[in-house]
């Protein structure tokens, strides 16, 4: 490959990876299209089943589009199809004008990939001829009597069937009802004229570098191949040729020791003075920004875990802390809970990074993401438990008409 021939600042990346993302600059538009033209240039949305805030899939939305409804996500994938259910990194919604780039991967397991457990090919076959015969099912039409009932968080039989034909493409999710799957057969899904050729190799790699400049700015050689298996080799090919065809840029961003790739027109972006409003957002976990923890900890110096797979005694920041990023920067973590119940949105802990001072602007702008957070997440109440006291009863202070 060609060495760098650009450098980029630290500030320059960060700038650069916020825009594309839309955390700066946002300009997707309103209502259900803004919602379909994000995922579109995103190139997924994660899906998360971990309810303690909105869930991962709502939340990032709702970080990018302040008017964003649930009902738009629903009708996008029931009624317009033009987004699917299935497994980008992990499971996800996906663009329809991306469906002939999930069938790599559903190739695999239809030639004998097994997804999770092993395969039991009669379960498969009874469970695709009983949605055949009597059209979308979820998993708990299929009734099983556990043997050990202690083994409550072991998948019964014709789940890990739906599951497996789920990934191999036979079956899709045609909507979820109480967050569980309806599966239905795929064509029964797929809207009319849907591009279903099978992208090759070469395609799939530079299919996948697109979208990683789009949606970040620059992205690393290991990066774009993230958690898919068997793509190290074509992606390692496409970016060579990309390079040589002038599509793509070899840049160095300082302070760091491996390359990077862009492209021209996001190089140009870089070197344009990028505005940016010291504006807060509190980050799903598993938003798009922060999902690569090595490449968050490299380029904005934020290291980060989700906790909540931690026992509680190995926890040093709380069950599912959400980053703070302010301006450029991330600042903060906070351990949050949304009690529907008592419609009371619960700040359990709050950690400023090292050489951070919270200064009145930052505490009015937290202040007042706060009520908005609480707002989606359906509470009409802030409580804040473990944090600095003078700056807790600043933000509450500044929370009292909320909480009136």
């Amino acid at each position: 490959m060609k060495k760098h021939s650009s450098i980029l600042s630290l500030e320059q990346a960060r700038l650069l990876a916020l825009k594309s993302q839309g955390l700066l600059q946002p300009d997707f538009g309103k209502g259900k299209k803004a919602v379909l033209a994000a995922i579109e240039f995103l190139g997924y949305i994660q899906i998360d089943t971990i309810s303690i805030v909105a869930r991962a899939h709502h939340h990032t939305l709702w970080t990018r589009l302040p008017d964003y409804k649930e009902e738009s996500l629903k009708e996008l994938l029931e009624k317009d199809k033009s987004i699917f259910e299935y497994w980008s990194h992990a499971a996800s919604y996906l663009p329809m004008s991306d469906y002939r780039f999930s069938l790599p991967r559903k190739k695999s397991y239809s030639e004998g990939r097994s997804h999770w457990f092993g395969q039991d090919k009669k379960m498969n076959k009874f469970v695709l001829d009983r949605i055949k015969a009597e059209g979308p099912l979820q998993s708990k039409d299929f009734e099983y009597k556990r043997k050990d009932p202690s083994n409550w968080y072991e998948w019964k039989p014709a789940k890990r069937a739906l599951e497996q034909l789920f990934m191999e493409g036979k079956l899709m999710a045609a909507r979820r009802q109480g967050f569980q799957k309806v599966y239905d057969l795929a064509e029964n899904v797929l809207p009319a004229g849907i591009d279903i050729s099978v992208p090759s190799k070469k395609e799939y790699a530079e299919h996948l570098i697109r979208k990683a400049i789009q949606a970040h700015g620059s992205a690393g050689e290991n990066e774009i191949a993230y958690l898919r298996s068997g793509l190290k080799t074509p992606v390692n090919k496409a970016l060579k040729y990309m390079l040589q065809e002038g599509e793509l840029i070899e840049v160095k961003i300082e302070g760091l020791e491996k390359p990077v790739f862009t492209s021209p027109e996001q190089l140009l972006n870089a070197s344009k003075k990028i505005k940016i409003k010291n504006s807060i957002h509190f980050l799903s976990p598993f938003d798009n920004t922060v999902i690569q923890r090595k490449r968050l900890q490299n380029i904005f110096d934020f290291d980060y875990m989700i906790e909540c797979y931690l026992p509680e005694p190995k926890r040093k920041y709380g069950y599912f802390t959400l980053p703070v990023l302010y301006g450029d920067k991330f600042i903060a973590r906070f351990d949050p809970k949304a009690d529907r119940a008592s419609k009371t949105f619960y700040i359990k802990s709050m950690h400023f990074e090292k050489g951070f001072k919270p200064d009145e602007n930052f505490n009015l702008q937290f202040a007042a993401k706060l009520k908005e957070f609480s707002e989606f997440n359906g509470c009409k109440k802030i409580v804040i438990e473990k944090a600095d006291k003078t700056w807790k009863k600043e933000i509450m202070f500044l929370c009292k008409d909320f909480n009136s």
